[in-house]
C-alpha cells in the first residue's frame, strides 16, 4: 500500500508538470495562430489510452509515461514527422512564423515550470510557514551518521558551527555547503571548545556514499523514559516513567542512541542497566527480547527554544518563496558537477529514485515540496542547449536571429536524432541504475 501511495503521488506530480509545461508551448502557439496538431500527456507510441479531437488539435493520453508533447505543424520535433517539410510552408505553420514568435513558443514550457516552482514555494510558506532546528541552540551536540567521519577529525557530540567563514544557522545545512559549494574549511564545537578543521577532497565521496545522511544525522537526547510498553520486560524489571538511563553493563551511555546501539549487542540476554531515579543512581537487571529491546519510549528532552518557526502573510511569502526557489535552482545547478565524481555517477537514478522521494503516506506538504523541486529541475534541464530539448530549439533560433538564415531542415533532423539518442541513453542508464540497486539490495 505504501508503494502504491508513493507511485500515485509521483504520477500525479509528473502529470501536472507535463501538462502545464506543454500548455506553456500550446498557449503562445495558439496566440500566434500556429496550428497545434496534438497535445499529449505521455507518449502515444505505440498507441493512445485516450484521444479526442477538438478543432484542429487531438488531445490524448499516451501509453508510454516518459513525458509528453505538443505537435506543432511545420516543426521538427520528437515525432520526427517530416511530411509537411516537403511542401510549401503554410501561414499557420511554425516555420512560417517570425523568429521572435517561434522563440516565445519554445521557451514557454520552461517559463511555466519556473514560475510554477516559485509559486508553489510562495504558497507553501503562506499556508504552512517554515521551521528549522536552530544550530546555535542545540544543547548536547549531534551523533555521527557513520564512524568513517571520525577519520576526518569529527567526534560524537560535535556540532559544525561554521563553514567557509559563514555561521551555520540551520542544523543540517553545513553538509550542503561542503558538498555543493566545495567549502573545506570548517569550525566545529566540541563541548565548549571551537576547533578548526580542513577537510580533504575525499569528504565528497564519503558524503555521496552516505546517501544524503550527512556527517551528523541526529541530535543527542538524554535517555529518559516517557512511557513503558505493556507486555515488555521493562515493566517487569521495575522501571518507572521518569527514570533516566545512563549506562549498560558498566559502560556509560547517557544519550539514547548510544544506549540503543549498545543494547542491540545483547539480544535475548540479561543486561545490567544504570539509571537515575530522583537524582539517585540505581541499577536493574533486565532481559532483552530477540530484537534487543526492553520496551519503553523515551522523552525527548530537547528544549522548545531549539526550534524556530516562521509564519508569513501572503505578501511576506512572495519574496521568501522566490528566495527558496532561487536557492533550489542554484543548488541543483551546482550539484550537477557531482556526476563527474565516481560515487556521484553511482547515485544517478531514474523514475524509481524520484518516486522514492515522495512520502509513503499521503502528505500534501511533502507532495508540493517535491513538485516544486521537480518543476524547477524540469525547467533547467529543458533549457539546456541539447537537440531534442527546448534549449536545443532555442539555440538554433538564436543562431538564425544572428546569422539571418535558419539551419537546413536536414541538419535539424539529424540534430534531433542525435539529441534523442543522447536523452534515451541517459534515461536507460538512470533507470538501469535503479534496477541494479533494487536487485543488489
Amino acid at each position: 500500500m505504501e508503494t502504491i501511495i508513493q507511485i500515485s503521488q509521483f504520477i500525479m506530480s509528473l502529470s501536472l508538470l507535463i501538462v502545464l509545461h506543454e500548455l506553456g508551448h500550446f498557449i503562445p502557439a495558439k496566440l500566434f495562430k500556429t496550428k497545434v496538431e496534438k497535445f499529449y500527456l505521455f507518449f502515444d507510441w505505440p498507441f493512445s489510452l485516450f484521444k479526442k479531437k477538438f478543432g484542429d488539435t487531438e488531445y490524448g493520453i499516451g501509453i508510454l509515461p516518459l513525458g509528453g508533447y505538443v505537435k506543432i505543424a511545420g516543426m521538427i520535433d520528437e515525432s520526427m514527422d517530416q511530411e509537411q517539410l516537403n511542401k510549401k510552408p503554410e501561414e499557420w505553420e511554425f516555420r512560417s512564423k517570425p523568429t521572435w514568435q517561434r522563440l516565445i513558443i519554445m521557451v514557454g514550457g520552461v517559463t511555466v515550470n519556473l514560475i510554477l516552482g516559485y509559486l508553489i514555494y510562495i504558497m507553501m510558506l503562506f499556508v504552512w510557514g517554515d521551521g528549522y532546528i536552530s544550530n546555535d541552540k542545540i544543547p548536547y551536540g549531534a551523533h555521527l551518521s557513520s564512524p568513517v567521519f571520525e577519520s576526518y577529525g569529527f567526534q560524537e557530540g560535535d556540532l559544525i558551527v561554521e563553514v567557509g567563514g559563514e555561521k551555520i544557522i540551520e542544523f543540517g545545512t553545513a553538509e550542503k555547503r561542503i558538498l555543493i559549494d566545495g567549502e573545506r574549511n570548517i569550525k566545529i564545537k566540541r563541548n565548549e571548545e571551537i576547533i578548526s578543521l580542513t577537510l580533504s577532497e575525499n569528504i565528497v565521496s564519503e558524503l555521496l556514499k552516505n546517501k544524503g545522511a550527512g556527517i551528523f544525522n541526529d541530535l543527542r537526547t538524554y535517555n529518559t523514559i516517557d512511557s513503558l510498553v505493556v507486555g515488555n520486560n521493562a515493566i517487569d524489571a521495575g522501571f518507572n516513567v521518569g527514570d533516566s538511563i545512563v549506562g549498560i553493563n558498566g559502560l556509560s551511555t547517557p544519550f539514547f542512541r548510544d544506549f540503543r546501539n549498545e543494547l542491540e549487542k545483547y539480544k535475548s540476554q540479561e543486561v545490567e542497566i544504570s539509571f537515575y531515579r530522583n537524582d539517585i543512581l540505581k541499577t536493574i537487571k533486565v532481559n532483552t527480547n530477540e530484537d534487543g529491546i526492553i520496551g519503553y519510549v523515551i522523552y525527548q528532552k530537547l528544549p522548545k527554544t531549539v526550534y524556530e518557526f516562521n509564519e508569513y502573510s501572503f505578501l511576506e511569502a512572495i519574496p521568501n518563496g522566490i528566495k527558496n526557489g532561487t536557492q533550489t535552482l542554484t543548488n541543483y545547478v551546482k550539484s550537477l558537477s557531482l556526476i563527474f565524481n565516481k560515487e556521484g555517477a553511482k547515485q544517478i537514478g531514474g523514475f524509481g529514485s524520484i518516486g522514492s522521494m515522495f512520502a509513503n503516506e499521503w502528505d500534501w506538504r511533502r507532495f508540493w515540496a517535491m513538485t516544486a523541486l521537480l518543476s524547477i529541475i524540469l525547467a533547467f534541464m529543458n533549457i539546456l542547449p541539447i537537440p531534442a530539448l527546448d534549449g536545443g530549439h532555442v539555440m538554433f533560433l538564436i543562431y538564425e536571429m544572428i546569422s539571418g538564415k535558419p539551419p537546413s531542415d536536414q541538419f535539424l533532423t539529424r540534430a534531433q536524432v542525435v539529441g534523442m539518442v543522447l536523452l534515451f541513453s541517459l534515461l536507460i542508464y538512470a533507470n538501469g541504475m535503479d534496477l541494479y540497486r533494487f536487485i543488489s539490495s
